[in-house]
């Protein structure tokens, strides 16, 4: 009796395991779709409070800033006060903040609520990791990562379109109701599947690191958030580049404080560093095809948000798929070869994606994206597993933090290299093209009195058909942001060039069975 026991005793804990799993995916679907939803409905917002477009960016500037200034925290509060009982007051955070939201009568009440809505949503994905690590033992660490990996990965993807449909056919608050619902659901289901963990003693708290990590991640994220409109001219933006940068430095701090806030002395695991550095460049990559695609699909084929969102679509899907089906192949043949399968796949597809035209079928891009959605799924969550496997689970809390402060900045500085490096060739292309349409060149002059043949044809005046010089301005200036656009592309490819050479770097040991601590 008492072995049969046992084992029901077993595979209730193993349901268990699986059903808090699945709480911890509901919380990071909810947030991570929440950051890129409500990017959508900014320009409603604007008409609905009568905002301004400076006034209703700090509706997306301040959620990002408070996620900044809460992650490295999370940690910590995870440690202090048990991973379950922070998990779920970020769920609740979350759903309040979300419920207010779409309550709100100003932008002022917007901000407001959206701060509110940070402090859960800044929270859920770093404690939601922790959990993962808890939970699982390294064999099925893997497996586990790659569902949580779906909610992480697919969601920002699928914000956009799911955002425009809801924009476009329902009521605009129900992008924050949505979340009410849902988080009460995983409310009580966290109080259910989820299990107290121990927790530290409170020995004091790092204020240093606090201050230094928050004015340096804010400072950072405020004005790496502007992209390519950043204006180098204004004193502020260079100061608070020193001031973010200054700060970092006082991290030095966190090497000799007994319980430091930030824990950088994981970074001197190497496994766990290398990992870091590859999901930064792989986060590079990804804003290609979730950044500049749709700038091609809009702005150079006219496509409508809608559209580009539905194109996109598949590539989200198949990142999904891939999430778990690439965890667990993890657990079975290590992170090197999944990773430097999909970092191939990636490579040639990102290289493809490089040669989109104006003539580019939509079903040809589809593919092509689908394809590197693909190659991302299969390396994402391989690499992600490698680096949390080499730490200790006494020390995932801290690692998790740290991971996702790094996804952030790296995030936010791929969006600024990427528009920076699209608007200089953008410039660069169009001072070339330009340069022959003179009335001393043949073919320009001769193109030019076409044009303006043409337009007398239909029915203009003289002085109406003058407008073929803007003509062939439009057209110049479309080939010149085409071109720039798969020159940016390209860079990407080249960037998951470097990746391949670091998972050859990697040395993707097992982790140490002794140092695996599960919480059962």
């Amino acid at each position: 009796m008492t072995k049969q026991h046992n084992i029901q005793e077993r595979a209730a804990d193993k349901s268990n395991k699986w059903a808090a799993l699945f709480v911890v995916v509901i919380g990071t679907f909810m947030a991570a779709l929440d950051s890129s939803i409500v990017n959508i409905a900014i320009s409603k917002m604007m008409a609905v409070f009568g905002a301004s477009l400076d006034d209703a960016k700090w509706i997306l500037t301040a959620y990002t800033l408070t996620l900044g200034a809460i992650v490295p925290l999370t940690g910590y509060l995870g440690d202090i006060f048990g991973t379950k009982k922070l998990f779920l007051f970020s769920l609740a955070a979350f759903t309040l903040g979300s419920f207010l939201c779409g309550l709100s009568w100003s932008n002022t009440s917007m901000i407001v609520f959206r701060i509110i809505q940070a402090v859960g949503g800044g929270m859920i994905m770093p404690v939601g990791m922790t959990i993962v690590m808890q939970l699982f033992p390294p064999s099925e660490r893997g497996t586990a990562l790659g569902f949580w990996g779906i909610a992480a990965m697919a969601a920002p993807a699928i914000g956009p379109t799911l955002g425009g449909y809801i924009i476009g056919n329902l009521d605009w608050r129900l992008i924050f109701y949505i979340n009410v619902p849902i988080g009460i659901i995983g409310m009580i289901a966290g109080g259910i599947f989820l299990k107290a963990t121990p927790r530290k003693p409170f020995t004091g708290f790092d204020y240093i690191g606090f201050i230094a990590s928050t004015v340096s991640i804010v400072s950072l994220l405020y004005v790496l958030g502007e992209g390519s409109s950043i204006d180098w001219g204004n004193v502020r933006n260079p100061l608070l580049i020193t001031l973010g940068c200054f700060s970092m430095l006082l991290f030095v701090n966190e090497l000799t404080h007994p319980d430091p806030l930030l824990d950088l002395s994981i970074l001197k695991n190497f496994d766990f560093s290398i990992s870091q550095l590859i999901l930064s460049i792989l986060i590079f990559s990804l804003m290609g095809g979730m950044y500049i695609v749709p700038l091609f699909l809009q702005n150079i084929q006219g496509y409508t948000a809608m559209d580009a969102g539905m194109i996109l679509l598949p590539s989200a899907v198949a990142t999904g798929i891939m999430m778990p089906v690439s965890g667990k192949l993890f657990d079975k043949v290590g992170a090197k070869p999944l990773a430097l399968v999909g970092l191939i796949i990636l490579a040639t597809s990102s290289y493809d994606l490089a040669f989109i035209s104006i003539d580019t079928s939509r079903s040809a891009i589809t593919w092509i994206l689908t394809i590197r959605g693909l190659g991302l799924g299969l390396v994402m969550m391989p690499i992600t597993a490698v680096g949390m496997n080499a730490v200790s689970t006494n020390q995932a809390g801290k690692a998790s933090s740290l991971n996702n402060m790094i996804k952030q900045i790296s995030g936010a500085l791929g969006v600024t290299i990427m528009t920076t490096m699209l608007q200089g060739r953008l410039n660069l292309n169009y001072g070339r093209l330009s340069e022959p349409v003179t009335a001393f060149n043949p073919a320009a002059s001769d193109m030019i009195r076409q044009l303006q043949g043409l337009f007398m044809q239909n029915g203009y005046s003289q002085n109406e058909a003058g407008a073929a010089l803007h003509v062939i301005s439009g057209m110049i200036q479309k080939k010149a942001y085409a071109d720039a656009i798969d020159y940016t592309l390209a860079m990407s490819t080249v960037a998951v060039l470097l990746a391949i050479a670091m998972v050859l770097l990697m040395r993707g040991r097992k982790q140490d069975k002794s140092k695996a601590t599960v919480i059962s």
